[in-house]
């Protein structure tokens, strides 16, 4: 995507002698509401309809393709004066699988993909926590997908720390990205013209109980 980007950049530039960046603002450049230091220490829940857990292969190395998971559920344990400390638990209904595609979302489900009626969920429970620049965090941990637990580990970008208007709550959310080959996790089906290289990106939300 990141490819795409620059394209498109440089495009604007010899047509118009304007960067397209001047003018548009990509999605990882977003800007949340508050710091860390406005985060409230304590236990937090994952908030599931602003949680989303969007992964993307290459198709047949022309063009990305991506899908998404939602209905997470989970618990987050964090202090901002102490951030090693942070623990993070996640589990994600399979079968919340969806694209663009009805076809491919069913076949996804199925015993050939991820077999959502053997192994229903998909699981991260974090081993380590650490800070590595203002708001920024690497989190090591395990992930468990199709009956398969391997050791991971993604970068997790404070997005905003405030009270939600409309809960009231104390609530976070962060950008987390992530990248697993599939095969590793016994989902192999058609390596190598669909990916095998896996990105995650994780948008999470999360209020305080």
């Amino acid at each position: 995507m990141r490819l795409v980007h620059l394209y498109a950049a440089t495009a604007a530039i010899l047509l118009f002698g304007t960067p397209l960046l001047a003018q548009t603002t990509l999605p990882e450049m977003l800007q949340g509401a508050g710091k860390v230091a406005d985060i409230k220490a304590g236990t937090y829940a994952i908030e599931p309809n602003h949680t989303q857990v969007t992964f993307s292969v290459s198709h047949f190395g022309i063009s990305p393709y991506a899908g998404t998971f939602s209905e997470a559920s989970g618990t987050l344990i964090v202090d901002p004066a102490k951030p090693a400390a942070t623990k993070l638990d996640v589990t994600i209904p399979i079968a919340s699988v969806q694209t663009t595609s009805s076809v491919l979302t069913g076949e996804l489900k199925g015993a050939d993909w991820f077999d959502a009626a053997q192994f229903p969920t998909a699981t991260f429970k974090s081993t380590k926590v650490t800070p590595v620049g203002a708001g920024s965090v690497k989190v090591d941990g395990t992930l468990t997908l199709h009956g398969v637990t391997k050791p991971v580990s993604f970068r997790a970008k404070l997005f905003g720390a405030a009270t939600n208007p409309m809960s009231k709550k104390a609530s976070i959310g962060f950008l987390g990205q992530m990248v697993i080959h599939r095969a590793d996790f016994g989902v192999s089906k058609y390596v190598p013209m669909v990916s095998d290289e896996t990105v995650l990106v994780i948008n999470a939300a999360f209020e305080r109980q």
